[in-house]
């Protein structure tokens, strides 16, 4: 009975804010499966680490509790980012990408909610003088890369203090692109546009060699450009390698599923675990949240309006959604992509060149992240 006197005395208003959010996250995981492998440990971790006086992080005689102890080894050394795009490497399929190479544009052209985050990060300077620094802008920025291990990987580095919102931002919003994503594409496209048919074959299979070589290729051109990007590539690129090589078959799949899995696992608990409410419920973090959204928004908005330029000149029309798949968010973006032309139009199937741009956009945000810390270092 004291004992559970003691934990109401010790709860606050704010952590039971923090509980109603981790129990909405489980909610959305379950019932309207929004990405359950991402929201539900991310949900049940925020409700852990808000309960009062639970032993998660540190005990009642200080000693460090499991989820600090996998903050501390996964996140902080960043070694769960990097085992991610191990296992992300392995299941991409790179061939939509080389049979079609403009898709390569999308990639780039999606990551502009990264410079739009970053500045209105900085503007926000001028409101809350020295809110944020120049490399806590860029973290906040990397947001847009919708990619969660390269906001851990570039959060580390730049922006410690803000490591848990960049990361609950990244995660939660790339799970919530099935509702962030088809608004803003269908006001910035007509149905006629949105109805365009694309080729879903693009000719023949691309040759082994070309596969294999293609993982190295890319991380020694990063190497030379953004040497201090060179571990977010390699390890995509590595994880590639295994899987076009042909002669790791067993790794490969270990990779695909049960290194993914248990990361995936790890990694989500650990990042809903940051969700704690001193460090959440500030107007600096819940700034962070909203330009993390509205990095998404210009993101999908900066795709979909390239593909319209591009239209411009082009006779043979391509449809704008596939824009909106340059995202990193692989294979979530696509698959909306696709969903959104079915209905539009039962015959168009637009999943292949939507998985091109999707992987484009994996390179892409990857890259970006890159070229931030080389100059930012």
């Amino acid at each position: 009975m004291e004992a559970l006197l003691k934990g109401f005395a010790n709860f606050s208003w704010q952590q039971a804010v923090m509980i109603v959010i981790g129990l909405a996250l489980i909610i959305l995981a379950i019932k309207k499966e929004y990405e359950p492998m991402l929201l539900l440990p991310i949900g049940f971790g925020c409700l852990l680490t808000n309960l009062p006086l639970a032993a998660v992080l540190a005990n009642s005689l200080g000693e460090t509790g499991f989820l600090k102890v996998l903050f501390n080894a996964g996140i902080v050394t960043e070694l769960f980012p990097l085992l991610i795009f191990i296992a992300i490497g392995a299941m991409i399929d790179f061939s939509p990408l080389l049979k079609q190479p403009v898709m390569l544009f999308f990639g780039a052209a999606a990551q502009f909610g990264i410079f739009a985050a970053m500045m209105l990060a900085i503007c926000a300077n001028a409101v809350f003088p020295g809110i944020f620094s120049l490399r806590e802008a860029a973290a906040i920025g990397i947001i847009g890369a919708a990619d969660g291990p390269t906001t851990i990987f570039v959060g580390n580095l730049f922006a410690k203090d803000y490591l848990g919102a960049l990361s609950v931002a990244a995660y939660s919003y790339m799970a919530l692109v099935p509702i962030i994503q088809p608004p803003v594409i269908r006001a910035l496209t007509t149905k006629k546009e949105r109805r365009i048919v694309m080729e879903s074959d693009f000719g023949k299979p691309i040759p082994k060699p070309v596969l294999v070589a293609f993982p190295i290729i890319i991380t020694i051109v990063v190497g030379f450009i953004a040497p201090d990007g060179v571990p977010l590539v390699g390890a995509l690129m590595f994880g590639n390698l295994i899987r076009e090589c042909g002669v790791l078959k067993r790794l490969s799949e270990s990779a695909q599923n049960e290194l993914a899995n248990l990361v995936t696992l790890l990694l989500g608990i650990t990042i809903g675990s940051t969700m704690t409410a001193s460090t959440f419920l500030r107007w600096d973090t819940l700034m962070i949240l909203v330009i993390g959204f509205l990095a998404f928004v210009f993101d999908t908005a900066g795709g979909v309006l390239f593909a319209k330029f591009i239209n411009l000149f082009l006779k043979k029309k391509i449809n704008p959604m596939i824009g909106a798949a340059g995202i990193s968010a692989f294979p979530m973006s696509a698959r909306i992509v696709h969903k959104m032309a079915q209905k539009e139009n039962p015959s168009n199937f637009l999943l292949m060149p939507a998985i091109g741009a999707n992987v484009s956009g994996q390179i892409g945000s990857i890259i970006a992240g890159a070229v931030l810390i080389s100059l930012l270092v």
